[in-house]
């Protein structure tokens, strides 16, 4: 369907996008540049490092063409991963409010409380093409892009791309196509009741009651959390100590603090165990596993959730162009995100960790520089990152562990102070934890600072709570910058304050030789 002449409202584009899920459903076309002119770059792949690198081309005055299989663009994220992440989040926050309040100061008693976890599922489904639909939109009526959806691009060279049997041409292709759930190497994965966090939002059709999650990855924390917060026991068997290996850099006073809180609310967590087999006849029923002592359990379940690492998608593009690979199976890029063929750039998920949206945002626009003529190189070492229990998780910076390892004078200041399980003290107080500090103030939240005491430039944040999550993407800023106790110090806070990190400089700053507020 060519909608280059059409003007196409959101509520349109919901109707297209739904049709396109039938069998047979037409490709999607809008090409106001024109069919037999040669792009600066054809993005394969439209998640946000397509759009986002063929958006800021077309600001340079490039010209872009997007080709996506899906009938919109936007990728992964609004329609499997981030977004309904966040749904899931922010239920489990409501939730685990609800249950630590129950009967009290008019709160409903929640004690056998059960969140609709399929309910929820089918409310995301029913309100994603929204997103779906704006993106569609934006692209074509505010930013004027080129982009043919709906069907998969095949690639003849490094400068020929076939979509729908038209062939089309560029100075540069840049590959952004994201990745998919690994799939471990037990018995029983093609259980029904088997799910990723892919195939949860398109195939769960009953109301779970017994889960077990697999792996100690973000995706496996995230998801557990809000299982177990809808009523649900969750059990999570992972390999390794979860939240403890690379990128997930979390310092380990809150990794504690997040754990404890975890297993706090009944959370079952078994680290260092090996997952031998899921069992059952056509659904799941158990999952045998052995903990890290060699002991072999069996857990009931019905319902298990793979969260055990993603794997780049690198195919067919790989091997018909002959890219160069890493020890991951990702495509190995340099820092202008150019691949091992000249005129070939690859973003997002498909280059490895970290899979981010920003990584994958200002890699296309770093490629998009480089193809207009513009020398310009990504960092993608240094960068706050966040992640979903119950709470909000967020850091930035090097953590304690790190800055002792490269400073001989490592400063640290925390709310609460020692261990920071250990307090019934309602401190930490700022906006969504107050009644847990009145009510429940072990669970008010942790945070914590870096500080190098010499040259007295802050290294490191960390914080467990709420409300503090948007102000990292600053913090970052600031790091980058230099920024020193003292300058922590002279800025005002909007009190009370999530990130108590200002005050906490405050108290500490007019010191000559400081000293920690641990």
């Amino acid at each position: 369907m060519d909608l280059t002449s059409r003007s196409t409202t959101v509520e349109e584009w919901c109707e297209l996008i739904d049709r396109c899920y039938e069998r047979d459903s037409e490709p999607l076309v809008n090409l106001p540049s024109g069919k037999d002119r040669v792009y600066d770059a054809i993005f394969i792949g439209g998640g946000p490092g397509g759009r986002f690198g063929a958006a800021y081309m077309q600001a340079m005055g490039g010209t872009p063409l997007i080709v996506e299989r899906w009938p919109f663009l936007g990728g992964s994220c609004p329609h499997n991963a981030c977004v309904p992440h966040h749904v899931f989040s922010d239920c489990a926050a409501e939730f685990d409010l609800l249950r630590w309040l129950r009967g009290r100061l008019g709160f409903p008693d929640f004690t056998n409380g059960r969140g609709r976890i399929l309910d929820i599922v089918r409310m995301f489904v029913g309100g994603r093409g929204m997103g779906h639909a704006f993106m569609n939109w934006q692209s074509k009526e505010q930013l004027g892009l080129d982009y043919i959806l709906n069907v998969p691009a095949r690639v003849i060279d490094s400068h020929t791309v076939e979509v729908d049997g038209s062939r089309f041409r560029a100075r540069a292709i840049v590959l952004g196509t994201g990745a998919r759930s690994i799939i471990p190497d037990v018995p029983g994965t093609k259980l029904h009741g088997v799910f990723t966090h892919e195939t949860l939002v398109e195939e769960l059709d009953y109301e779970p009651n017994r889960i077990v999650v697999i792996g100690g990855s973000k995706t496996a924390v995230e998801y557990g959390s809000f299982f177990h917060a809808a009523g649900a026991p969750v059990t999570i068997i992972a390999r390794s100590p979860i939240l403890r290996f690379e990128p997930v850099a979390l310092d380990e006073d809150a990794r504690t603090y997040v754990i404890d809180m975890m297993r706090s609310r009944g959370m079952a967590i078994y680290e260092e165990a090996t997952v031998e087999a899921i069992l059952g006849r056509e659904r799941v029923e158990a999952v045998r596993f052995r903990t890290a002592q060699g002991a072999e359990q069996v857990v009931p379940a019905d319902f298990v959730l793979l969260g055990t690492g993603m794997q780049p998608n690198v195919e067919p593009f790989a091997s018909k162009l002959g890219l160069s690979l890493g020890a991951r199976g990702e495509v190995i890029v340099d820092s202008r995100m150019m691949t091992s063929v000249p005129d070939v750039f690859a973003v997002g998920d498909m280059i490895g960790h970290p899979m981010e949206m920003w990584k994958a945002r200002k890699g296309g626009m770093t490629a998009a520089r480089n193809i207009m003529g513009e020398e310009f190189h990504l960092d993608i070492r240094n960068y706050p990152d966040f992640l979903h229990t119950t709470y909000e998780v967020s850091w930035v910076g090097l953590t304690e562990a790190q800055a002792r390892e490269r400073y001989p004078n490592v400063i640290v200041l925390k709310m609460p102070p020692g261990n920071p399980t250990q307090w019934d003290l309602l401190i930490p107080l700022a906006d969504r934890v107050m009644l847990y500090a009145f009510l429940e103030p072990r669970r008010s939240g942790f945070q914590k600072c870096v500080i190098d005491g010499d040259s007295r430039r802050v290294l490191g944040f960390c914080h467990v709570g709420y409300g503090c999550k948007d102000s990292f993407q600053y913090l970052d800023y600031l790091l980058k910058q230099g920024v020193t106790i003292d300058d922590m110090g002279s800025m005002n806070e909007l009190f009370l304050n999530p990130g108590h990190f200002i005050q906490l400089c405050r108290l500490r700053a007019g010191m000559k030789k400081l000293t920690d507020l641990a």
